[in-house]
């Protein structure tokens, strides 16, 4: 929000007001005598233009604590506060050395702002091919001073800083690898399961998988005894279970042919190493 400020005859707020009473008298600022400054500052007030009320207030805020301030200095202090009361025109004498301050330093920066106006700036017209020039690099200036200590001291000071950047914790993960999954172990895992429950569902050998890669490698192993015959797939009505029998006996030896089988690898998985 933008403080809007109104100047009145010149006059920019009470304390302005008070600070000109006090010059035009050639008085003290620390020994403001109450009596006269309220009195000029009322007569001011008593004339003053019909203005915007929050303007006037400020005004008479102000000869309202000047009135207290010329009543307190009028009655004489009490025994017990003799020695500890403060001078009544303490409060107000600091307001005025604070605006008068912030009034001086205002004045400075409005001269800078005028004198800087006159001030004219022309851009560089160096040549582009000027700009870019770069002397050559004096090597013998360059390694001036450089000795064989100097070169160690530089060296460990470059290794120091790159075993600073090491993390001490994460240096020490390792990348664990998943093993393959066997196409031959799930062959035989799944003739060995048809020998002893004969009939079974697919869901059952899927159930029994721990993840994805597993599931696939069951189902491809499914499909290749279905293709040799030792399994036999059953579906009696769509979107039925599908079931499985095996056409082994049950204590069958024969061991399957795993000709152009291969394992098969999910991607790594970075961690830390058990």
């Amino acid at each position: 929000m933008t403080e809007i400020l109104y100047k009145l005859d010149h006059f920019e707020g009470p304390l302005d007001l008070l600070l000109h009473l006090i010059e035009k008298n050639r008085v003290s600022i620390y020994d403001i005598p109450i009596a006269l400054i309220t009195e000029q500052y009322l007569d001011f007030v008593n004339h003053m233009e019909k203005e915007d009320l929050d303007v006037v207030s400020d005004f008479l805020v102000m000869a309202a604590t000047l009135l207290d301030i010329k009543a307190r200095m009028l009655l004489p202090p009490s025994e017990e506060e003799e020695e500890e009361e403060e001078d009544p025109r303490a409060d107000l004498v600091r307001r005025l050395l604070e605006y008068k301050m912030y009034k001086f330093m205002a004045a400075q920066l409005f001269g800078r702002e005028q004198e800087a106006e006159r001030q004219l700036f022309k851009p560089p017209t160096v040549p582009p091919e000027v700009a870019r020039y770069e002397p050559p690099v004096d090597l013998d200036q360059l390694l001036d001073g450089l000795t064989l200590a100097r070169l160690q001291q530089i060296f460990e000071s470059v290794m120091k800083r790159t075993e600073d950047k090491i993390d001490p914790v994460r240096s020490r993960f390792k990348t664990i690898r998943r093993e393959p999954v066997s196409l031959e172990q799930k062959v035989g895992s799944i003739l060995e399961f048809s020998r002893a429950h004969r009939r079974f569902t697919f869901r059952e050998i899927l159930e029994r998988e721990p993840d994805r890669l597993d599931v696939v490698v069951t189902f491809l192993a499914v499909l290749e005894l279905m293709k040799t015959g030792r399994l036999v797939l059953f579906q009696e009505h769509l979107f039925d279970e599908i079931s499985l029998e095996a056409r082994e006996p049950e204590n069958g030896a024969q061991e399957p042919d795993y000709g152009g089988m291969e394992d098969f690898e999910t991607a790594d998985y970075p961690g830390e190493a058990e």
